[in-house]
């Protein structure tokens, strides 16, 4: 399963970023691909120990809903909330500034995020709790994927 301990996979979703627009259409959902990225680096940034999210997890999330997300390969519906501290819509989202530079952004924390010697330590996921390395690294590839699908990437 593709995941970011995969230097394939991880260069794969690093060309689908630079093919995103910041008129690219969105299939599903409400944020702008701008929107998106910042997004993205938002998550990176929770997961990196970088940004606070209040913890909204079960045993429903931290069990089915996880192995489902992480361990199948079914794609992620659409529709399902963010957390408030990332939502860029109307939320504690970081706001847009430059599309490239954001993209720029997204592409470093991603780098960092992957790399084999990490200079941070990952905390919990706030709907998975505490995840494997593997699980991280799943969960990024994931996570891009669902959104630069989002925009037809």
């Amino acid at each position: 399963m593709k995941n970011f301990l995969n230097p394939n996979d991880k260069a794969e979703i690093l060309e689908r970023l630079r093919n995103v627009q910041p008129d690219s259409q969105r299939r599903w959902g409400k944020m702008t691909p701008h929107q998106m990225l910042c997004h993205l680096c938002d998550s990176f940034r929770v997961a990196m120990g970088e940004k606070s999210v209040k913890p909204a997890e079960n045993l429903f999330t931290r069990t089915l809903m996880k192995w489902v997300a992480l361990h199948t390969p079914l794609p992620w519906p659409h529709g399902i909330p963010t957390r408030p501290e990332i939502n860029q819509q109307g939320g504690g989202g970081t706001p847009p500034a430059g599309f490239e530079r954001d993209r720029q952004e997204l592409e470093k924390l991603i780098e960092r995020y992957a790399r084999e010697r990490r200079d941070f330590e990952f905390g919990a996921h706030p709907y998975f709790g505490r995840l494997s390395d593997y699980e991280w690294m799943r969960f990024g590839y994931l996570h891009c994927d669902h959104h630069l699908r989002q925009f037809g990437v």
